[in-house]
């Protein structure tokens, strides 16, 4: 189901994603749910989808998501 705000979001995304990381993850989520209606895994391909947006902007450097510009000052 589609999410309203970032405090809709599941905890797994909510509690380790900086807030301009969760409006991409929301919004992408949102878009391929809505694209994707008649699919039988569409909640799947719609987390899978917003992943896929936050790893074009964020990266994982150690527990924390970073923006891609700081995480090679980081390694």
């Amino acid at each position: 189901m589609p999410y309203r705000s970032n405090a809709d979001l599941p905890p797994s995304v909510r509690n380790h994603l900086p807030p301009h990381a969760q409006d991409i993850y929301r919004e992408a989520f949102n878009h391929a749910f809505a694209s994707h209606a008649e699919d039988l895994r569409q909640e799947e391909i719609a987390h899978r989808t917003a992943w896929a947006a936050v790893k074009r902007s964020y990266a994982k450097v150690g527990d924390e998501w970073v923006p891609l510009h700081e995480a090679t000052f980081r390694r």
